[in-house]
C-alpha cells in the first residue's frame, strides 16, 4: 500500500515532536506555545512535514507517520532555554549544534559559514568582530546567536580577514563583503530568507536587498548606518577623534594594553562589566588580526548606500540605541528614513551591542519575534 512505503527524506526530531502533538489533537497554536515557537514556525514545520511524507493533510501525515513507526518514547521536545536558564555561565548553557563550512568567494576567498538551528531560514550578515565557532562561547554574542535561533534555521558567516574566514585576502572591500554574503546565500541553497544585519553589515544587507528583492522577505538591521564616517558631515574634533581610534587599533588591538581596552570597550559597551571587557578583548584576539581590524574599519568609513536604501521595496525594521556610541542614533534614524515604510524603533540603551542583561535586550527580542513572526 501507498502508506506503507518508506519516506525518502529524513524527519527530523523537531518534525517527530510537531507530528506527535498533532496526533493528539493540539492545534498549530497550541503546539506553538507548547514547543516555544511562533505560530508561523509551527505552520512551516507542517508543510516541510506534509512534503516528506507524500500527504495534504494532517489526517493522512498522522495516519502514515504511524504506519512508518515514527512515534516513540523517545519523541520527547528538546529543552528550550528558560529566562532563568539564559542567566546561566556559557560554559553552563546549551549549545545549540551547528555545522560549520566553507564556500569560496568569487576571487576565491575562502568564507567559513555555520548553520545552526532548526526551523525556516534567517540569514545573519558576516559582521566586525565575529567567528562562527568560538562565538558560541563569547558574552558578546551568545545571546544573540541563541536568539537567532529560537524558532530559526540559521545561517552566519565570518567576512574576509576575520574569524574562521581567510586573512589574507587582497580585496577588504564593501563589494567583496556584498559578494561574500552572495557566495554564502548560493552556497547554503537558499532561495528566500528574511535577512539580518548589525553595525557596519547592514550597509552590506541594504545592498544585498537592493539587488536581490526577490530573495529577501524581511530586512532588520541594529546598530547600523548608511554612511561611513568619511561621509558624514563631521567637526575638526570628531575627525580627529577617528584618526586616534585607528592609530591605537594599530598599536593595541588585542594585547595586553588596558588603555586601548578602555577606550574600544566603552564605545561598545559604555557600561561594560569587567567581565564583558576581558571577552571583548579575547574576542578581538580571536576574531581579527590588528592589520586587518584596520583595514576593516577603514573601508568602513567610505560605506554610502544612501541610494540603494531608497531601493529597499522589501518589509524594513531598523533598531537603534538612544545612547549608542560607536554609531550614533541619528545615524540609524537616517537610514530608516531612507527605506520606504522601514519601521524604526528606538532601544533605551548607551550599548552598541546589547547585553541580555539589560533592559533594552527583552523589548529587542519581542519586537524582532513580532517582525518575523508576520513573513508569511
Amino acid at each position: 500500500m501507498e502508506d506503507e512505503e518508506p519516506y525518502l527524506t529524513p524527519i527530523s526530531k523537531r518534525e517527530r515532536e510537531i507530528l506527535a502533538r498533532l496526533a493528539t489533537g493540539l492545534s498549530d497554536q497550541q503546539i506553538a506555545d507548547e514547543l516555544f515557537l511562533s505560530l508561523h514556525t509551527v505552520k512551516w514545520y507542517n508543510r516541510q512535514i506534509f512534503s516528506k511524507l507524500g500527504v495534504s493533510s494532517r489526517t493522512q501525515a498522522i495516519t502514515k507517520a504511524r504506519a512508518l513507526g515514527l512515534f516513540g518514547a523517545n519523541d520527547l521536545p528538546e529543552p528550550v532555554i528558560s529566562q532563568a536558564d539564559s542567566k546561566l555561565p556559557i560554559a553552563q548553557r546549551r549549545k545549540v549544534e551547528h555545522h560549520i563550512s566553507f564556500t569560496a568567494s568569487t576571487d576565491s576567498t575562502r568564507i567559513a559559514y555555520a548553520v545552526a538551528g532548526n526551523g525556516p531560514p534567517l540569514v545573519k550578515v558576516g559582521n566586525y568582530m565575529s567567528h562562527v565557532e568560538y562565538d558560541w562561547d563569547s558574552p558578546v554574542w551568545a545571546h544573540w546567536l541563541e536568539e537567532l535561533t529560537h524558532s530559526h534555521t540559521l545561517i552566519h558567516y565570518d567576512e574576509r580577514g576575520s574569524g574562521l574566514s581567510d586573512w589574507n585576502a587582497e580585496d577588504m572591500s564593501f563589494e567583496a563583503w556584498v559578494r561574500d554574503l552572495e557566495a554564502v546565500v548560493n552556497a547554503a541553497g537558499l532561495r528566500q530568507f528574511p535577512l539580518f544585519a548589525m553595525s557596519q553589515a547592514g550597509a552590506v544587507a541594504v545592498a544585498y536587498t537592493a539587488r536581490h528583492p526577490d530573495k529577501v522577505t524581511r530586512l532588520i538591521v541594529h546598530g547600523s548606518y548608511a554612511r561611513g564616517w568619511l561621509k558624514r558631515d563631521l567637526t575638526e574634533e570628531q575627525i580627529e577623534e577617528e584618526k586616534l581610534m585607528i592609530s591605537l587599533m594599530r598599536v593595541g588591538w588585542g594585547r595586553d594594553n588596558p588603555a586601548f581596552r578602555q577606550v574600544f570597550a566603552m564605545q561598545l559597551f559604555p557600561d561594560a562589566t569587567s567581565e564583558h571587557i576581558r571577552a571583548l578583548e579575547e574576542q578581538m584576539r580571536r576574531s581579527v588580526s590588528p592589520k586587518n581590524a584596520v583595514r576593516l574599519e577603514s573601508e568602513m568609513h567610505r560605506i554610502d548606500v544612501r541610494d540603494l536604501a531608497r531601493q529597499i521595496t522589501v518589509p524594513t525594521l531598523v533598531l537603534h540605541s538612544h545612547e549608542d556610541e560607536a554609531v550614533p542614533f541619528e545615524e540609524g534614524r537616517l537610514l530608516a528614513s531612507l527605506i520606504p515604510g522601514a519601521q524604526f524603533v528606538a532601544l533605551e540603551s548607551k550599548n552598541h551591542l546589547l547585553r541580555e542583561d539589560e533592559a533594552a535586550w527583552p523589548k529587542f527580542v519581542k519586537v524582532v519575534r513580532g517582525f518575523l513572526d508576520e513573513d508569511e
